[in-house]
């Protein structure tokens, strides 16, 4: 007798060392609900740090939200191979250090290369830059991510779906990067819709 499963779609994300945790951690808790995808999660020490920092999770906490975890050292692990098939990856938040390294193809550690592979495979990279002010540096290693495929969506406040809280704030933000993988999120307010 042959089951009824779901071929669940498969996201990598990955977390990076800027200010910002908690949309991944979002991020991550919205994906897991979702019983038709399945993330794969890398998280770098930085990021760890910023977890700590940030928010009032452990590092173990926000790995429990993901349904595969790597260690970053791990360069062989399977979201660094273009066969193991992904919808794409999404790196939220994402540090001016890693932005550097996948801009320069510098792949010395997972995240890197998992991030280096979206782009070589065609599929949807999102970087969820953060950062201020912007040097001349981090804007030209922005543009190569943007001319190699990569789509850019700086954690930018919106002001016109009137958002009550930064729980609301955060919440346009993920919206945004869902929708890059036609994921509908609820609570995200379009322009022209009724807040």
């Amino acid at each position: 007798m042959m089951e009824n499963t779901i071929k669940k779609k498969k996201i990598v994300v990955g977390m990076s060392g800027a200010s910002g945790a908690i949309l991944g951690i979002n991020l991550l808790r919205i994906l897991k609900e979702r019983p038709d995808y399945e993330s794969h999660l890398v998280i770098s020490k930085g990021a760890e740090e910023t977890i700590y920092q940030e928010t009032k999770y452990k590092v173990s906490d926000v790995m429990d939200l993901a349904d595969c975890i790597y260690d970053i050292k791990n360069i062989g692990g399977k979201i660094a191979s273009g066969t193991f098939r992904t919808e794409g990856m999404i790196i939220i938040p994402c540090s001016m250090k890693t932005v550097a390294g996948i801009a320069t193809g510098y792949s010395d550690n997972l995240l890197l290369r998992a991030a280096d592979v979206t782009l070589k495979e065609g599929r949807t990279l999102v970087v969820v830059p953060r950062e201020t002010p912007l040097s001349s540096i981090h804007l030209r290693n922005m543009l190569s991510l943007s001319q190699a495929g990569a789509i850019l969506i700086p954690p930018m406040i919106t002001y016109y779906n009137d958002p009550y809280s930064i729980d609301d704030m955060n919440t346009h933000i993920i919206g945004k990067v869902l929708e890059k993988f036609h994921i509908e999120l609820d609570g995200f307010k379009r322009w022209g819709e009724d807040v």
